[in-house]
């Protein structure tokens, strides 16, 4: 309980409990040692983004990366480190950890694999929360509601697809890989199923697919976006996508690129709830160094390479 006073006092907030032995802190755009995005994004109301200038980079062969800011009238409020893959030359593998002992380090050393980013949503109990189809195998719960998006991979290739008119068992049949996961960030007619006016803030990933049909993987360094905010960023961008997913957020929002000499890695550390009134609370950001578990991921291998361990 001293620790507890102690940080307090240093910190000027008054900690509530959360289950789990979490804290939530309250916090304000005053909070001076929240980052600058955050405390811009707790402005009321929060300035619009847009992207700025990037580049892609060939990392290898059907597989390249970029870094896009995004803007905030003169201010780089975010960033998103992008992957964009030709399905045709590399596959998908979907990995399951319940005993949440893998971070992304453990994950990138185990696997092997090119590209690993989290997955989808999980349960107390580390198992997936949302089917999913893990070499060739079906997982998670078999009595599903679903009318959100989900991501397929097959020898064929790899798409999204949209469930708001057919059944996900359908859609994942015959799947090497999926994952059902929500909300639709962007549908094909441009709309969106993200939830207006949320007040969750937090790190971002997503999967999405461009109308060259690409696999295009994102994530955020901060906690800059709620997920209506997400979608409108992404629907204006040019990344020219067709349809994006969102994966889980807050701090497991991971994701790491080792292609030849790439080496590029980026986890999250922020969630934060703010709600209707604007009054917000931040669950504390894990000391340097520490990773969160990462109970689901989805890795890319180059079609010629094996499938990772377990």
């Amino acid at each position: 309980m001293a620790g507890l006073k102690g940080f307090e006092a240093a910190t000027g907030t008054t900690l509530a409990v959360r289950y789990g032995g979490l804290f939530w802190i309250p916090v304000s755009e005053t909070t001076p040692w929240l980052p600058a995005p955050v405390r811009l994004a707790l402005h009321r109301p929060p300035p619009a983004a847009r992207a700025g200038p990037f580049a892609w980079r060939a990392a290898g062969p059907g597989l390249e990366i970029g870094e896009m800011p995004v803007l905030a009238g003169a201010i780089e409020a975010d960033r998103i480190e992008l992957v964009r893959i030709d399905p045709a030359r590399y596959r998908f593998v979907v990995r399951n950890d319940p005993t949440g002992r893998r971070g992304l380090d453990a994950w990138r050393a185990d696997l092997g694999a090119a590209v690993v980013i989290n997955g989808s949503y999980y349960g107390r109990d580390g198992r997936p929360a949302t089917p999913v189809v893990i070499d060739g195998r079906p997982a998670g719960p078999s009595d599903y509601q679903a009318r959100q998006g989900a991501f397929v991979a097959s020898r064929g290739g790899a798409r999204l697809v949209d469930l708001s008119d057919q059944d996900w068992r359908r859609a994942l049949s015959g799947a090497e890989a999926a994952m059902v996961s929500y909300p639709l960030l962007l549908a094909a007619d441009g709309s969106s199923r993200a939830p207006p006016g949320t007040g969750w803030l937090a790190n971002r990933s997503f999967v999405a697919e461009d109308r060259q049909g690409r696999i295009v993987l994102g994530s955020t360094r901060g906690a800059f976006f709620s997920l209506d905010r997400l979608a409108a960023f992404l629907r204006a961008s040019p990344l020219d996508l067709k349809l994006a997913l969102d994966l889980d957020g807050g701090p497991v929002a991971c994701q790491a690129v080792d292609v030849g000499p790439v080496h590029r890695r980026t986890c999250g550390a922020w969630e934060l709830q703010v709600d209707k009134a604007g009054h917000a609370k931040v669950l504390p950001p894990s000391w340097p160094g520490h990773q969160p578990s990462m109970p689901m991921v989805l890795a890319v291998y180059p079609r010629t390479a094996a499938a990772g361990a377990d």
